[in-house]
């Protein structure tokens, strides 16, 4: 070949590369645009919530107090220029409707990940589809071992504590204190109740009853007789807030004398005396759980933090244990955003909560790998006392399998700056 013919076929070459940089660039901008829920200026993400129906009572503020968390970092500048724009759609804790609210969050409003879905049969009905979508789907509100499953489902994971790991927990407790008293169970009829229950008797063994309810039945005065007449003198209790009222409401009224020791979803003290009114007084004593710094516990830094939070931008709800619930998980969902990079995927979201590494609120680290989805790595005992709800004791940690339950001693994070993370 002859040089000038070489000269020409590389000055030809050079001008088809330099043709290719611009249009991979072009592609790079256009994949970037096309990621779902995500321009320059937002990240619009969505949930469901039982804003109505049975799980209302108390859990209808946690989505206000997440927003209220948003709207303050927005205030900020958001995360990375972009705002949080976070979509509460109403399920009434009904599966059924659940699935419609999903699809319309994922197919017509195209929100980036779903966040904090409340309730283990509502969720449950949703993970196929959201599943096929690819949807980062974070922090469910709710503690079953279903979000735990990253073969199957590997874009969903949990946040709080599991129901297994809050059983075994509640149960090495309960043994110590209690030894050779007969214990029992009540817990709602689905993977809530029963992943209590196995966290419980892998400690006791088998409890010396157990009953159900189902949250379209609110008529629990045959299983209270039920432990009752079996004798219990503790009831460990997986229960949504409405029905650890009514179910204590029952024993009271029942003559049912015995020690109630209830998970930390249904626990809340605020939620239950606006419930009971004039009957509070029936939840002195309640022993539950809790992961999370108090409510009560004004001397604690993300308490004052959070505080002042609301009551800017959410005064008009109670500020209480749901309330910190929805800011602590809100302030996970911008630690995970911020791990995305300045421009996020859905991949990126998914990979980022995967490698773990947060510390936030919580007492105890989160699980949170390759190969484990689960939230919260444990929890902390609380009692009622002189109508206030306050630690006592040791943390504790466990998983969900035969791992013993032990003391966690390293000391809980203090917030940063505005309680906003800035890596």
């Amino acid at each position: 070949m002859r040089p000038t013919t070489r000269r020409i076929l590389a000055a030809a070459t050079g001008l088809a590369l330099l043709a290719v940089v611009p249009a991979c660039a072009d592609d790079a901008k256009q994949a970037a645009e096309n990621v779902p829920g995500v321009t320059d200026t937002e990240v619009v993400i969505g949930t469901h919530q039982p804003l109505t129906g049975p799980a209302a009572p108390g859990y209808s503020k946690i989505s206000a107090a997440t927003k209220a968390y948003f709207e303050h970092v927005n205030s900020k500048g958001g995360v990375n220029g972009r705002k949080i724009v976070y979509k509460v759609m109403d399920d009434g804790y009904n599966p059924a409707n659940t699935e419609n609210v999903v699809r319309k969050l994922v197919l017509d409003d195209k929100v980036f990940a779903l966040l904090g879905g409340l309730g283990t049969p509502t969720h449950t009905n949703v993970l196929e589809f959201v599943k096929t979508q690819k949807v980062p789907d974070l922090f469910v509100s709710s503690g079953s071992r279903n979000w735990n499953q990253p073969d199957k489902y590997p874009t969903t994971f949990g946040w709080q504590p599991d129901y297994t790991v809050e059983g075994k927990i509640l149960a090495t407790w309960v043994k110590q204190q209690f030894p050779g008293a007969k214990v029992c169970h009540f817990g709602q009829n689905d993977d809530f109740g029963r992943d209590s229950l196995a966290g419980v008797e892998k400690v006791l063994g088998a409890v010396a009853a157990k009953q159900t309810y189902t949250t379209t039945n609110q008529q629990v005065g045959p299983a209270i007789g039920a432990l009752k007449a079996a004798g219990c003198q503790v009831v460990i209790s997986a229960s949504i807030p409405g029905f650890t009222a009514l179910a204590m409401g029952q024993a009271a009224g029942q003559g049912f004398r015995a020690q109630w020791v209830v998970s930390n979803v249904g626990a809340d003290y605020t939620t239950l005396s606006n419930q009971l009114g004039d009957k509070k007084v029936i939840l002195e004593g309640m022993v539950a759980d809790n992961y999370l710094p108090m409510v009560g516990d004004t001397a604690n830094p993300w308490i004052q933090e959070f505080t002042k939070i609301h009551q800017k931008y959410n005064a008009a709800n109670p500020i209480d244990g749901n309330a910190i619930y929805g800011y602590s998980m809100a302030y996970t969902f911008v630690q995970a955003l911020l791990a995305a990079g300045k421009d996020p995927t859905r991949e990126k979201l998914v990979e980022a909560v995967g490698k773990g590494g947060f510390r936030g609120p919580g007492l105890t680290p989160f699980r949170y790998s390759g190969d484990v989805h689960a939230g919260y790595s444990g929890v902390r005992l609380n009692k009622v006392q002189n109508g206030a709800q306050a630690y006592f004791g040791p943390t504790y940690t466990t998983d969900d399998g035969d791992a013993p339950v032990t003391e966690y001693t390293e000391p809980p994070t203090t917030p940063p700056a505005d309680a906003i993370p800035t890596t």
